[in-house]
């Protein structure tokens, strides 16, 4: 990456460890509503912003409180269900961050709220790293809607072509084709087994998120065959 660059990482799933905790945070939070969650529902939690499970909360279980006071509840349950175990990177998490960090500008960019993006990446040890955190309240539409990645290429002062997005679901690999960015998907922590083939890349782990790999997207003039 010998020009300006950005990368720009999801966080649940793809940074850190916690996308059982939020499905789970987010069925305690509603059960004190006397709302249940099925499959399907507890699916679409994952790999989708606030905004776009608060519409369907709304949608489905004609649920009356605002969203803000969600979110507020389903913090208190995550925290403690993180208490005991904290906050763990994901495989290769640490190495990459700091190294692509020396070449790139790096950001978040969550369907999370702020609160728990904040407290997810001071978890890590992070909060230095990252030049713009970003979560659902910065935005109107969440992934696969390409906003959230453009305000944050917007902030960054990046074109789309000079960033790649790092993610695990499929809302978000569509969300950042869509911003016109290069796209690699992580298999580490996809335990819903979404479509990852959207993605120019494919990895096991972050580990395999190389300098030459990233300087390969970077340049490329046709899509990496998947990995």
């Amino acid at each position: 990456m010998s020009f300006r660059a950005a990368i720009l990482f999801d966080l649940d799933g793809t940074l850190v460890d916690t996308e059982r905790d939020n499905v789970e945070s987010v069925v305690l939070a509603l059960r004190h509503w006397q709302v249940e969650l099925d499959g399907d529902e507890r699916h679409f939690v994952v790999g989708h912003s606030w905004n776009e499970i608060y519409a369907m909360l709304r949608h489905d279980h004609g649920l009356q409180v605002g969203m803000d006071e969600v979110i507020a509840r389903a913090v208190e349950e995550k925290r403690q269900l993180l208490a005991h175990k904290g906050y763990q990177p994901l495989p290769g998490v640490r190495d990459a961050v700091k190294r692509l960090g020396r070449r790139a500008d790096l950001a978040v960019v969550s369907g999370a709220s702020r609160v728990e993006v904040h407290e997810a990446v001071a978890g890590l040890g992070m909060l230095g790293d990252f030049r713009v955190l970003l979560g659902a309240e910065d935005y109107s539409k969440g992934k696969p809607d390409p906003e959230p990645y453009l305000i944050a290429m917007r902030l960054l002062a990046v074109p789309p072509a000079a960033c790649i997005v790092v993610e695990d679901a499929e809302p978000g690999i569509l969300a950042g084709r869509a911003a016109g960015a290069h796209v690699i998907a992580v298999r580490a922590a996809n335990y819903l087994g979404y479509d990852q083939s959207s993605a120019d890349v494919v990895l096991d782990t972050l580990d395999g998120m190389t300098d030459e790999l990233c300087d390969r997207l970077l340049a490329r003039t046709k899509t990496i065959a998947v990995s």
